[in-house]
């Protein structure tokens, strides 16, 4: 029996070798596939922060940030996954919020009425082509300008692997992992084209949030698992308790 990754590459690799020293099988079908984007500095914007939301964003340009000059602003991250490609991309000053894009919301409004954060300069929102909220809005509304660079984009894969589907008929599937809106519903388009949608949806759905888990459910799902907090321990702690057994 196995566990199946829906995270994309190759993000996915870290979690599959998470799982299997929990114990778990794994298989692993990617629903997005990660694409950069030409990133188009402007060199005459004077920006006083970056903020990011995703490692994606960052694994996009990487390439060109050595020595750049946003490298010594501050950078405020979603959770410390995203923290910690934003160092090995160089950051110095880097700040995770504890939580979604709400709390890294939260995090840059306290900092700019503390003052830690000069409102004069705007901010740059290294983001993704699809955005689950409007997060430059919000931080508008608070006072600040924010900037969106799009640096890459996730495409959604048309299919799942022949070896998936074939396990899926074989009940050699245990649980699902779902990572994001965008990639359950790429789960759901790509089970539905493989004809193993009743199969699928008939197993445990462990999901990173609550809103992930309103894609599963809405789809027709029955046992569905929402993380405590949207950190992949909780996920695998909400799989633990999808299939009842230790968290490890």
């Amino acid at each position: 029996m196995a566990v199946l990754v829906t995270r994309p590459y190759p993000d996915d690799e870290t979690t599959a070798e998470a799982l299997r020293a929990r114990g778990f099988g794994v298989l692993r079908a990617p629903m997005l596939r990660f694409e950069p984007l030409p990133f188009e500095d402007d060199t005459d914007a004077v920006y006083g922060a970056v903020i990011v939301t995703s490692a994606n964003a960052l694994r996009a340009i990487a390439p060109q940030l050595a020595g750049h000059r946003l490298l010594k602003l501050p950078l405020f991250a979603v959770g410390e996954n995203t923290a910690a490609a934003a160092r090995d991309a160089g950051f110095g000053k880097v700040t995770a919020s504890k939580g979604d894009a709400g709390a890294l919301r939260d995090l840059v409004l306290a900092h700019a009425k503390s003052k830690r954060l000069k409102k004069s300069n705007p901010i740059l929102y290294l983001a993704g082509a699809d955005l689950a909220r409007d997060l430059a809005g919000e931080l508008g509304a608070g006072g600040l300008t924010v900037v969106t660079q799009t640096t890459y984009r996730m495409v959604p894969a048309p299919s799942l692997p022949r070896e998936v589907c074939d396990a899926f008929v074989a009940h050699e599937v245990e649980a699902v992992l779902h990572y994001s809106r965008r990639s359950a519903r790429a789960f759901l388009d790509a089970a539905r084209a493989g004809g193993v949608e009743i199969s699928a949806l008939a197993l445990p759905q462990c999901c990173i949030s609550a809103a992930v888990a309103a894609v599963l459910r809405d789809a027709g799902a029955t046992q569905v698992t929402a993380a405590a907090t949207p950190d992949e321990n909780a996920l695998f702690q909400a799989l633990a308790r999808a299939l009842q057994k230790p968290a490890g």
